[in-house]
């Protein structure tokens, strides 16, 4: 048995936690304890394990390698199955997005686009969104704004950042439609070019095509297509954080293919490698090469070990219809999710894509309920499941299923929720 005590004595306390579980194996949609109790995870590793824990393909594919190399000084020689990776992901990119810069994490990934973007463009300004969230390095805190607290301490962060209004609720007036929405977004950004930040100043806007930590928002088509229009005008390059709603989580392989719309730069991590660390950044050939030998490295991007979990990955979804899964599921679990809605007041919208879905919690009197959704987590957590928060004033439920999740499951998972909303209602409505 594990001292948590003596735990938390060698490890930071930044790296927090929101449970006290110690974890001893997974396996599909379900993690066990130490002790043996087993908790349905619709957690998975924030959105990481796309085919679930332990999938037995991605663990084959990675113990023959393990048996092979683990990796190789990477700017000695080339690994042929992380070639044969970069290829297969230039098949399923969107556009002519087909050259990948290998790296380990997404925080990596987006200070690696950035500073593509900027060396592409020479100039020194990067747009980003009110709710994003892009990662906790000194790069990727620079542009994230999903909560202040992210940003808290880190001052002076990096320079030539803006920041505009994404196309969400809590962003603008009350009462606007969705394209009145779309229109004030666009309005404020105009306004930062009339006023803070000249256009041809701006080497890349950067945006996540649906805002994950900042709740699970999904923009208007319109506003994704004009902000492609005006990077075009003003020759900025468009960057697209797929890093969470990318690799079929929406439905389709990449988040912007719903928007019919292509990025100059886009980038990848999480759900790529079946679990294991990897990242990257792609764009298109010519992009990549104003990037010459050195600007950028990394020691163990792309090292063979996550190459054949990616590969493996990318199998699974070529012959197992991944995709249909998510589309299937998502939409089953998107009216069971509108049922709930329909059921208790203090869930007040639901929302997504596919398998990126997520609900709000508020009080009757309008106030967030950021302390009704924990409430609700510590009893799904009594009761066996992992959950996870979203939104800028912690009141969004997301659900990060594994992609191959099956309707039975996602009603195991509801009846436990759909329980501990009702306790958590009935002591709000009193």
């Amino acid at each position: 048995m594990v001292d948590l005590a003596e735990y938390q004595t060698y490890l930071s306390p930044a790296l927090a936690k929101s449970t006290d579980i110690v974890v001893d194996r997974g396996e599909g949609s379900y993690l066990w304890d130490t002790s043996g109790r087993r908790y349905l995870d619709w957690v998975q590793g924030i959105a990481v394990n796309a085919l679930g824990h332990c999938h037995p393909r991605v663990v084959a594919a990675v113990q023959e390698q393990v048996g092979k190399l683990m990796t190789a000084s990477f700017n000695m020689g080339y690994y042929e199955n992380t070639m044969e990776w970069a290829k297969r992901i230039a098949e399923v990119a969107p556009g002519d997005l087909g050259s990948t810069f290998f790296s380990n994490g997404g925080a990596e990934a987006v200070d690696g686009a950035i500073k593509l973007a900027r060396a592409n463009t020479g100039r020194p300004g990067i747009i980003a969104f009110k709710g994003s969230f892009h990662g906790r390095t000194i790069g990727a805190t620079s542009v994230t704004a999903s909560n202040s607290k992210y940003r808290l301490g880190y001052d002076p962060l990096v320079g030539g950042v803006d920041f505009t209004t994404y196309p969400a609720p809590g962003q603008a007036p009350a009462g606007l439609s969705e394209e009145e929405l779309s229109d004030y977004a666009l309005g404020q950004l105009e306004d930062l070019f009339a006023y803070v930040r000249a256009p041809q100043s701006v080497a890349a806007i950067l945006m996540e095509p649906i805002q994950g930590e900042g709740g699970y928002i999904v923009p208007p088509t319109s506003f994704v297509r004009r902000i492609r229009e005006l990077c075009d005008e003003h020759g900025i390059l468009l960057i697209f954080d797929e890093i969470q709603a990318g690799f079929g989580r929406t439905g389709k392989f990449f988040a912007s293919e719903n928007f019919d719309v292509v990025p100059d730069i886009m980038t990848i991590g999480k759900a790529m490698a079946g679990g294991l660390a990897a990242s990257g950044v792609v764009s298109t050939p010519k992009i990549m090469n104003s990037w010459a030998p050195g600007r950028h490295g990394g020691t163990f991007g792309g090292n063979p070990v996550v190459a054949a979990a990616g590969l493996a990955v990318l199998d699974e979804f070529a012959e197992a219809d991944v995709l249909g899964n998510v589309n299937t599921v998502g939409d089953y679990l998107s009216t069971k999710l509108d049922a709930l809605v329909a059921q208790f007041p203090i869930i007040t919208d639901s929302r997504g894509l596919g398998l990126m879905r997520a609900i709000e919690l508020n009080h009757l009197d309008g106030r967030p309920g950021g302390d009704l959704l924990e409430a609700v987590r510590r009893k799904c957590l009594e009761d066996g499941m992992f959950t996870l928060a979203c939104g800028v004033r912690g009141n969004g439920l997301r659900f990060a299923t594994p992609l191959n999740v099956t309707t039975e499951i996602i009603d195991e998972g509801l009846a436990i929720l759909t329980g501990a909303l009702t306790e958590v209602s009935e002591k709000e409505v009193g």
